[in-house]
């Protein structure tokens, strides 16, 4: 065994398993009561049903590369997938993770990298939420249990009297037909590492989907906290949006006037800032995985 493994107790390690099931029950559990009494929520349902990682396996704490679990309760990862036996203890399986997900690893840490590269941009004031909103009256309303907060006509005119520059394939996509020549720019998931900026909501929002698709490779502290990120950028790109949320208990980020502007920019600005820490610990973790000799 490599001098420079780290060994962890069963008491060490259990006690930072439940802290994380405990943070994300906090989160899970009103979800899973809503989706059992079949209702919605529209801003707090997302990072559980836009992202594909299920509350049961975000519950998992995982140490991360290079750390041998010891102790009997250890055994049970032995049933999880890309865990092995390591001496005394059961450790993740990097060798057999990357025989099965080595694309997935370089894409990820593709868009990570086109990301940190690029600069920020914070000019696009969150109009692509409105650009998935335009000519509802053609179109029907995407959230369609949630009103507009100016109306249809009024929507369609904060569309047309602003500049649309969004640069993530992923809120362009849903962009309605009307409002996709409107975007000054137009993304695809082909150009999505040169185009993603460390600016976006939606980039940064999802640094928690590469953390779960980089798996147990990611300690589950940092998959806490791109995950925990999320919620707030979730939180504040709804606000932005062009629905009435009043009857949720959400203020508007009034964007089509001068003062909406200026606090989403702030807030935009914070957001790209936290986030640059997160996505610098994903690299590291991405490349640990290409780097290392069991994944060539």
């Amino acid at each position: 065994m490599p001098a420079d493994v780290l060994r962890l107790p069963e008491d060490a390690w259990l006690s930072r398993a439940t802290a994380h099931r405990a943070r994300v029950e906090r989160f899970a559990a009103p979800f899973l009561a809503r989706r059992s009494a079949g209702r919605k929520h529209p801003v707090e349902d997302f990072l559980f049903t836009y992202y594909t990682e299920k509350p049961g396996r975000l519950q998992r704490w995982h140490p991360g590369t290079g750390v041998v679990l010891l102790g009997e309760a250890a055994t049970e990862r032995l049933g999880w997938k890309h865990h092995r036996r390591e001496g005394d203890g059961v450790v993740f399986d990097a060798r057999a993770f990357m025989a099965e997900r080595r694309r997935t690893v370089e894409f990820a840490h593709s868009i990570l990298a086109g990301a940190s590269a690029n600069p920020a941009r914070f000019s696009c004031f969150g109009l692509h939420e409105w650009a998935m909103a335009y000519k509802s009256g053609e179109n029907g309303v995407r959230h369609d249990y949630l009103p507009l907060r100016l109306g249809a006509a009024g929507t369609d005119a904060v569309v047309e009297g602003n500049r649309i520059r969004c640069t993530h394939i992923d809120a362009f996509r849903f962009y309605t037909p009307q409002a996709v020549g409107l975007n000054e720019l137009q993304p695809t998931r082909e150009t999505q590492a040169a185009m993603d900026q460390p600016g976006c909501l939606h980039a940064n929002m999802d640094l928690y989907k590469w953390a779960y698709k980089l798996s147990a490779a990611v300690p589950g502290e940092l998959l806490l906290a791109t995950f925990e990120l999320a919620w707030e950028i979730r939180t504040m790109d709804m606000r932005a949006s062009p629905y009435d949320l009043g009857d949720w208990g959400y203020d508007p980020i009034r964007i089509e006037t001068a003062e909406g502007k200026a606090e989403y920019v702030e807030l935009q600005k914070d957001f790209a800032e936290r986030s640059a820490v997160l996505r610098g610990q994903l690299l590291d973790a991405a490349e640990g995985l290409l780097d290392a000799p069991a994944a060539r």
